[in-house]
């Protein structure tokens, strides 16, 4: 038997050894409570009731949430050895406007154990537990932090924080039991053990999550890669599937189809064509209809658009029957879609304002029906050159949000589901989740969307399935 140790990945949103309780469940679930007495998970600070939660301090409604959430996954897993999950609340990175709500993933990892389905194959210690029958380290087999000062420091998104009902009903709060299920995925195999950044294996062996990883540009699967072609396909945008039967057979049940947002008409010039996008979590899905307009900038005194305010008349003449074109930044982003489909805008495209693949919106808010859709900072630049020679009331560059019924969302031509592979790499989160292209959005997304339930399987999700390739 081969033992390494691992430390734990981080999932990253942008805004993105005490006690031992047991969580009832056909695969038994231990959460070993890691803080500290008056911290964490024992914080005593008053709380009401909320959401099915029946906690009445801070720290029993974090521990209440943890117990349902490991209840969940436990119900859907099969082990007779019990998964331990040590978990912490710490001060973790955070700012006024972003934060890592939290980070998890396997302690340890195992080869060559007693009815280990492959060889030379490292498997997480829960899953290397589960198939060998007998525990195989007394270290706890998940480690998880999160992040304590969410919502409570005014350095660390003060308007937001942690929902910790167990109803799914966070509203523009942050769904503490979404999260723990997201980071229990991690622990319980959801990740990568290569280093990306060089391709390389651990001790020249691949992990089972590498059996399945396959470059869909080569056609060649993650194991049979070179070192250069690992690190090229870790950065290739669209380039990385998980080819594994269980997730390709639940693609067609869990995914919608594909959305397009298509820029063309006269004055479109070289900003013309399909446009990589990140999609908002508010208003009317990419492709459920077809909208299509002129594109119109908003533009307010210092030159910026940022529409954080309701716009102004020429503005919402500029935009009325039309699609807005809005910067980042400043406000949230349904706000700026608020105001712009109030001046009467058919849609709104949000402009980036620094370098990276086009990532999605957060935001509820049930009155904003129109589509909304981020695209890069390039794309935007590109789009504002073309427009400067527009009227009032008409650019001659038509933006389209439209489906492709031939595609699903998220998946390459064979339908099998993309991984995460931004071009800029993204530490701890890049390969070890599935594409933010996917649609509906899933759980194991390297950030947590504000539509997400608490189900972890098809015909809403594709977390389990994937679970059930690599073993469990």
């Amino acid at each position: 038997m081969k033992r390494n140790n691992m430390k734990s990945l981080t999932a990253a949103i942008a805004l993105a050894l005490g006690a031992m309780g047991a969580a009832q469940a056909a695969a038994p679930i231990q959460i070993v409570n890691a803080n500290a007495a008056g911290i964490g998970f024992n914080d005593p600070t008053p709380a009401t009731p909320v959401g099915g939660n029946t906690g009445t301090t801070l720290g029993q409604q974090r521990l209440i949430a943890f117990t349902y959430a490991a209840n969940i996954w436990g119900a859907k897993l099969d082990s007779t050895v019990p998964i331990t999950i040590q978990a912490s609340f710490e001060p973790l990175t955070c700012t006024a406007s972003s934060a890592v709500l939290g980070s998890a993933g396997t302690q340890e990892i195992f080869s060559d154990f007693p009815n280990a389905p492959k060889a030379n194959t490292w498997y997480p210690s829960a899953l290397a537990n589960k198939l060998s029958g007998v525990r195989q380290s007394a270290t706890p087999d998940i480690r998880a932090r999160f992040n304590s000062r969410l919502g409570l420091a005014a350095n660390c998104m003060p308007d937001s924080g942690f929902y910790l009902g167990l109803d799914a009903a966070a509203g523009s709060k942050i769904d503490f039991v979404t999260v723990l299920l997201h980071e229990m995925g991690h622990g319980l195999g959801f990740q990568s053990f290569s280093d990306e950044t060089t391709g390389e294996e651990i001790e020249g062996q691949p992990s089972i999550w590498d059996h399945f990883m396959t470059d869909n540009r080569l056609n060649k699967k993650w194991i049979d890669l070179t070192e250069e072609q690992r690190v090229a396909a870790a950065v290739s945008g669209d380039g990385l599937s998980w080819d594994g039967p269980n997730v390709n057979a639940a693609t067609d049940a869990a995914l919608g189809t594909l959305g397009v947002v298509n820029v063309s008409g006269p004055a479109a010039g070289p900003a013309a064509g399909d446009k990589a996008f990140g999609e908002a979590s508010f208003g009317a899905v990419v492709g459920s209809s077809t909208v299509s307009g002129q594109l119109m900038p908003v533009v307010e005194a210092n030159g910026t658009g940022i529409a954080c305010e309701p716009l102004s008349a020429a503005n919402a003449k500029a935009v009325k029957g039309n699609v807005a074109l809005v910067d980042r930044g400043v406000c949230s982003f349904v706000i700026k879609a608020a105001n712009v489909q109030a001046a009467g805008a058919i849609g709104m495209v949000v402009a980036d304002n620094a370098p990276g693949d086009p990532a999605g919106m957060s935001g509820v808010d049930p009155a904003v029906t129109i589509p909304s859709v981020r695209l890069t900072q390039a794309d935007g630049n590109a789009l504002r050159t073309q427009l400067l020679t527009r009227s009032r009331t008409a650019s001659g560059v038509v933006v389209t949000f439209k489906a492709d019924p031939t595609r699903l969302a998220g998946t390459d031509n064979q339908k099998r589901i993309l991984l995460y592979t931004p071009t800029t790499f993204a530490p701890g989160s890049s390969v070890s989740h599935y594409t933010t292209a996917a649609r509906p959005n899933q759980l194991m997304e390297p950030s947590i969307n504000s539509d997400l339930s608490h189900e972890v399987e098809p015909p809403r999700d594709l977390s389990l399935p994937l679970l059930h390739d690599i073993g469990w």
